[in-house]
């Protein structure tokens, strides 16, 4: 495949929608200061980076359509546009894939702003050279030992009184943590979103959806930084790396500025 055959053959969809509760955020987690800046707006501007995305729908949650406009109004080079989200995650995503008319979709959660557009470009440009596949997901392999408990975890993580019992050690070569982007053929994602309503509803990820309809989902390992912002502690460190690349931004365009200036005359052909 040429790269060319990616050139905005995508739309993004990031689901915003969610509620900020376990960041303690006091409102969406979208719209959390993150560097100076609103969280979305950092995947926004990966997405406006990214030469496979053409334009971007927002899943906003009910009654905050506006502050998600405001969010996105300094991103330069994207159509953004912003659809009220649902119930819960895949809902939203359904309702943002409606005005979607491009054959591929990258799906994208607002919590995860340490984006970048290579990554965007290289799982389109993944799914565009397998025919065969409906959808390539960013995902890490684990690096934890993998323990199984014999209870569910309570809905509000609740430790039991001396802890859990492992009722296995599960072993880790096979195990990946999937995160986003996800990207997907637009017909195969609708497709699976016609499932039954509470496995829609249950699923944690869009790719459970699509290989619970058949289609083969591809994994590509995502650089470590990919983070998902969760808890406060990762605010903390998402702010730290978004300094480090300004800082390491800065010092390319410097390092550009001293060798233009420093090029001896003529090396171009040019007369000075």
């Amino acid at each position: 495949m040429r790269r060319s055959d990616a050139a905005r053959a995508a739309t993004a969809i990031v689901a915003a929608a969610g509620s900020g509760e376990r960041l303690g955020a006091g409102g969406p987690k979208a719209l959390v200061e993150l560097a100076g800046r609103p969280m979305l707006s950092w995947s926004l501007e990966a997405f406006a980076g990214s030469a496979a995305v053409s334009a971007c729908v927002v899943a906003a949650p009910p009654a905050r359509e506006s502050e998600i406009q405001d969010a996105a109004a300094g991103i330069q080079g994207l159509e953004v546009s912003v659809v009220t989200g649902g119930r819960f995650r895949s809902e939203s995503v359904a309702r943002a894939l409606e005005p979607v008319e491009t054959p591929i979709v990258a799906v994208h959660d607002a919590a995860r702003p340490l984006v970048s557009p290579p990554l965007v470009d290289s799982l389109v440009e993944v799914l565009l050279d397998r025919p065969d596949a409906a959808g390539v997901i960013a995902a890490s392999p684990l690096t934890d030992t993998i323990k199984r408990a014999r209870e569910p975890r309570p809905a509000g993580g609740e430790m039991p009184r001396g802890g859990r019992i492992v009722a296995k050690t599960l072993s880790r070569e096979l195990l990946w943590a999937a995160q986003t982007p996800q990207v997907f053929r637009a017909d195969a994602l609708r497709e699976a979103l016609f499932a039954e309503p509470h496995e829609v509803a249950a699923a944690s990820d869009d790719a459970m959806l699509v290989e619970k309809a058949g289609g083969k989902v591809l994994m590509l390992e995502a650089p470590a930084e990919n983070l998902k912002v969760t808890t406060g502690l990762d605010l903390r460190m998402a702010e730290a790396l978004l300094r480090e690349r300004a800082a390491a931004a800065a010092r390319g365009r410097e390092a550009n500025l001293g060798g233009a200036a420093s090029a001896p005359p003529g090396r171009d052909g040019s007369e000075c």
